[in-house]
């Protein structure tokens, strides 16, 4: 094992070597950059230095932490629901911040999250006994990045952007009461349990976009070991993917479904999804023939596809569209992209694999060993959907570390360390680093 972890750590440094190759557009929101600096001081689930007191704080702040180790939320959950945040888990002493047995929800606007990992995981809850957290998910959020995150081991979903369906009486209305403008980059989203405590069975599931959210990203992220929802975007919602991984779906990889027993009385709005450069590679669990898209439901959806490409296990090729249900719903093929590809520096799909695997999840630089198992399984093509943390070793036992936060040491506009050099991370990779951070500004020195 040690040696595996070894192997795989240098793989990635070398690969954070390489060139930059991830520009993007202006982020919606700075967060709480030009607030005051809160610093979590304690590992406590709440309380005077923790997490969440931080996170409760009123007005313009950024999180940082003089604290590296394990957060155990005792299956509780932690709302953000004050606007005006970054937290950044970057900050953390190694190895850096891990939340267990709960998870996160973004409930307010302009909120920035970043190197954070989430275990959630069923706690030893019975089967269908009602405990069903998400591991991440924006409820209503507005002008939120969510960046560089592990989120594992959810029993609802792993990452997801939720909220109302209907709020007010025109779609103009529907889509500002619910989550929009939301950011998800350089995310890992990895075995959501199938059977465990989620009161409708079997629920192993990526990334749910609720109907009618908009303004929705998903930038070089890794779906692995779900059985669905790769995402899932519901009816009228509009979804941008570029240069994502979807490794071993089960039974569906991308999917559009408006279903009408939830739009009643409603004009159904067509959907839409521009997906570029995105990779679908199928496992040991995934379905004979399973299609990059599928349609379901009664909405029609509007599609804009270029340079995917999807795969079975052996390499075969598989088909970019099928659907589920007998109902009219129509794929509309769109002439252009429907949503903006201004500042996207875009990948060949063939080299997405190799980038996402050294860059995406919490911490490339001082990965965690749930995030180094699953990273490695995916390059060596194994791993499988699981129903319970323990049947993949449970809950890490990480010690507690302590390092003082040194204001003068960060560009507190971007929280990247002026030096080059994050917590944890050894000299002699800087220069990866720092091209990456340049990149993840557009350019700038």
């Amino acid at each position: 094992m040690r040696r595996f972890l070894a192997v795989f750590a240098a793989v990635s440094l070398a690969a954070l070597a390489a060139p930059a190759v991830d520009a993007h557009p202006q982020d919606p929101t700075r967060g709480g950059a030009g607030g005051r600096i809160i610093r979590v001081t304690t590992l406590a689930k709440d309380g005077p230095g923790s997490l969440r007191a931080a996170i409760a704080a009123k007005g313009p702040r950024i999180i940082v932490f003089e604290v590296g180790g394990v957060i155990d939320l005792e299956r509780s959950g932690i709302d953000i629901s004050n606007p005006f945040v970054t937290i950044a888990g970057q900050t953390a002493p190694a190895p850096g911040i891990t939340i267990i047995k709960g998870g996160i929800d973004i409930k307010t606007h302009d909120v920035k999250l970043a190197h954070i990992r989430v275990l959630t995981g069923a706690d030893g809850q019975p089967k269908r006994s009602g405990w069903e957290a998400d591991a991440l998910s924006t409820v209503g959020a507005a002008r939120v990045v969510v960046e560089n995150c592990t989120f594992m081991w959810g029993v609802d979903e792993n990452m997801s952007a939720s909220g109302p369906r209907f709020t007010g009486t025109t779609v103009a209305q529907w889509r500002a009461g619910t989550s929009h403008d939301i950011v998800f980059r350089l995310n890992l989203a990895a075995e959501g349990l199938a059977n465990a405590s989620h009161p409708k069975g079997e629920h192993s599931k990526g990334s749910l976009v609720h109907d009618n959210a908009t303004g929705i990203v998903f930038d070089r992220n890794i779906w692995a070991h779900n059985v669905e929802r790769s995402p899932l975007v519901k009816g009228g919602a509009q979804v941008l993917m570029v240069n994502n991984l979807i490794y071993n779906p089960q039974k569906r990889a991308v999917h559009y479904n408006l279903m009408d027993l939830e739009w009643t009385g409603q004009p159904h709005v067509t959907g839409e999804i521009t997906a570029i450069g995105n990779v679908m590679r199928g496992g040991n669990d995934t379905d004979a023939g399973l299609p990059f898209l599928m349609l379901g439901g009664v909405g029609d959806l509007a599609f804009f596809g270029r340079e995917n490409l999807a795969v079975d296990r052996l390499g075969n090729p598989l088909p970019m569209f099928g659907r589920y249900g007998t109902t009219a719903a129509k794929l509309i093929e769109a002439p252009a992209p429907l949503a903006s590809l201004e500042g996207y520096r875009i990948l060949p799909a063939g080299q997405v694999e190799t980038v996402l695997l050294a860059t995406a999840g919490a911490r490339p630089w001082d990965r965690g060993s749930e995030e180094l198992r699953v990273l490695f399984f995916i390059a060596e093509g194994r791993g499988e959907v699981i129903d319970d943390e323990s049947e993949v070793g449970g809950y890490p036992m990480i010690a507690p570390t302590s390092a003082p936060f040194d204001e003068a040491a960060w560009d507190l506009e971007t929280m990247t360390p002026k030096s080059g050099l994050y917590p944890g991370q050894k000299p002699g990779t800087q220069e990866g680093l720092s091209a990456r951070d340049r990149a993840m500004r557009g350019g700038k020195p």
